[in-house]
């Protein structure tokens, strides 16, 4: 059987140099597993790395608990041959499965040789390579905050009462907008305490260390690492041209340390409902940590999805533990941002449940409960309430497979408004636990019978072309008018949301099975629903425009602000305005042309 193609449209293998993906082809053997079968056990030694071709793969700690649920084009293995060659956890076919096994010593050596390879799969390591990241990260993506600041002139105890309303051991002195000084925790110990001053009388003037040493931004964490080892000290402020940006802490570089996507993985896996909140406020650090360092949007995105998932996955499995078995077989799905693992650092939640059709309205209490527990605690974990009511605990949203099928039926027969946004939603479904397969045989008839109607799919054409890219007239952009966000531009509503509806109409055309949009355009093009030239510029468009949203939202956090999707562009540079605007361009190319009908020519 051969999976050439297959593998090429997979990342990283689509990054490696031509012969390098030949020879890499060449060395995959393919195995099929049943239903319910062990692909491999905690501690066993692993023979390679497994890429999922077809099915859905369960991936369980060593308590049993299902950690991870992984579909076509994911891999799994990676964690223990990049560890000491055995297996972490154990994984299972939970549907009848095809995998792709790439051999350990080929694995090893794309580590070795192959840099694109390596940096996919050492995006979530720990120990050395950490340490090896927080070296070369740069030290204004190192910063948690903008630096707290007084005057010269305020008197200690201010500065003190500062301090601990805004939680930190230290604060930049500044006059005129200029460095001056420091003062720290230490200081107010060492300097006002044990030398018995009045501290309402004196002038923090009195006890800072004046003049401190001080790192540009675009210093390294080596930098920071050798300046405070050399110098014996905790914080080190960042400045340009004497202007204060912020300050480094051992604090930060701890954190640093201590957050990735799989520890916390691991940590929500382990950890009590109550304490998931702790762990989820790390996902703002997470982004501009892995913004910082350079990956790819889609890395960023699958990685704090990765993270949705495995707390969903939790408190589905602490509901269970609560309420007892489940009635009947059922099946929690994600939609919308979780749904396609594009998650940022804004979101909400949507979700829905499907049940067997053994279901009966006696056992409605059950799911119920079941849905309020995990949505109330997903809101306490920061994925606020979907403000549409696209939840589980909606009753329209957790129904028997009969009943779905009927939505989907009548969407398509009747494609009003409002049908063709529930059969956007929808069409973006992903199943996160419980027995997919109620759900993978509903959505294989949907998506034929969709595709087969044209006068739906005429619909779903039109409603994809409601979300016009910001573009303006003389090679300006079209920013919104008034308001709090005045003279920005939406990159969701109008940067992305654009690129998504068309990745999900071509799905719909060629009948494309990939919720994820880069995948849906990858497929799309291989099955020339586009055609190469036209599916590359709108890939490059999608992961340009996707790249400066999450470049904003770190920014954003990093400057103690709640990240959003609104970006002022005529802030940025001329050459990142410019292809900024190219990219805005190429979408509204596309829409054109699929408006009509000359998707396949561009």
């Amino acid at each position: 059987m051969d999976f050439a193609d297959f593998v090429r449209s997979v990342h990283p293998y689509d990054s490696l140099p031509r012969e390098e993906l030949e020879r890499v082809v060449a060395r995959f053997n393919y195995r099929e597993f049943a239903a319910g079968e062990q692909i491999y056990a905690r501690g066993e030694w692993l023979s390679g790395l497994y890429l999922i071709q077809r099915g859905s793969v369960e991936v369980a700690d060593a308590s049993g608990t299902v950690i991870s649920q992984l579909f076509p084009r994911n891999s799994l293995g990676e964690r223990g041959l990049l560890a000491d060659g055995f297996a972490p956890t154990t994984a299972r076919a939970a549907t009848e499965a095809g995998l792709l096994i790439l051999p350990a010593p080929e694995f090893r050596r794309l580590m070795a040789q192959q840099p694109v390879f390596a940096r996919f799969f050492n995006r979530g390591r720990q120990g050395e390579s950490r340490r090896a990241e927080l070296a070369t990260q740069k030290v204004g993506d190192l910063m948690s905050r903008p630096a707290a600041t007084c005057g010269p002139e305020e008197s200690i105890r201010d500065v003190a009462r500062a301090m601990a309303e805004r939680h930190v051991s230290c604060l930049a002195v500044v006059e005129n907008e200029r460095l001056v000084g420091i003062v720290t925790t230490r200081d107010l110990v060492n300097r006002v305490i044990a030398a018995a001053l009045d501290p309402a009388a004196t002038a923090v003037s009195a006890v800072m260390t004046k003049d401190p040493v001080a790192l540009g931004p675009d210093a390294l964490g080596s930098d920071v690492l050798s300046l405070m080892f050399a110098r014996s000290i905790g914080h080190v402020p960042v400045v340009d041209a004497d202007r204060v940006l912020g300050m480094i802490t051992q604090t930060d570089l701890t954190r640093f340390e201590a957050v990735s996507a799989t520890r916390m993985i691991t940590d929500i896996a382990e950890a009590d409902v109550e304490k998931l909140p702790e762990i989820t406020a790390q996902i703002p650090q997470l982004l501009v940590q892995l913004v910082g360092a350079g990956n790819p949007p889609e890395t960023v995105s699958r990685l704090i999805t990765d993270i949705t998932d495995a707390v969903t996955r939790r408190l589905l499995s602490a509901a269970e533990e609560r309420l007892g078995p489940p009635p009947v077989p059922y099946v929690w799905l994600a939609c919308g941002s979780q749904g396609r693992q594009e998650q940022t650092g804004k979101t909400d939640q949507d979700n829905c449940i499907i049940l067997s059709d053994d279901f009966r309205e006696d056992d409605r209490p059950w799911y119920t409960e079941l849905a309020r527990f995990v949505s109330d605690n997903l809101h306490a974990c920061g994925y606020v309430y979907c403000p549409g009511d696209m939840m589980a605990t909606n009753l329209r949203w957790c129904q028997p497979v009969r009943v779905w099928s009927g939505y989907f039926e009548s969407w398509i027969a009747a494609p009003q408004p409002m049908a063709q946004m529930l059969a956007s939603v929808m069409f973006d479904l992903r199943p996160i636990y419980g027995l997919a397969t109620l759900f993978e045989d509903l959505n294989v008839r949907t998506l034929r019978k969709a595709s087969e109607n044209s006068i739906f799919v005429a619909h779903m054409i039109r409603n994809s072309l409601s979300h016009a890219p910001p573009l303006g007239l003389l090679r300006g952009f079209a920013t919104v008018s008034a308001g709090e966000h005045r003279n920005q531009i939406d990159l969701k509503l109008n940067g992305v949301v654009p690129i998504i509806d068309l990745a999900r109409v071509y799905a719909l055309i060629g009948q494309l099975a990939p919720v994820n949009t880069r995948a849906r355009l990858l497929a799309a093009e291989e099955q020339g629903v586009i055609s190469s030239s036209g599916g590359r510029d709108l890939l490059a468009a999608y992961d340009l425009i996707s790249e400066c949203r999450l470049k904003n939202q770190a920014a954003q956090v990093k400057a103690g602000q709640r990240p959003d999707n609104f970006l002022a562009p005529y802030e940025l540079g001329d050459f990142e305005r410019s292809h900024l605007r190219d990219a805005f361009v190429v979408v509204r190319t596309m829409q054109s042309a699929l408006a009509h009908g000359r998707s396949a020519l561009f």
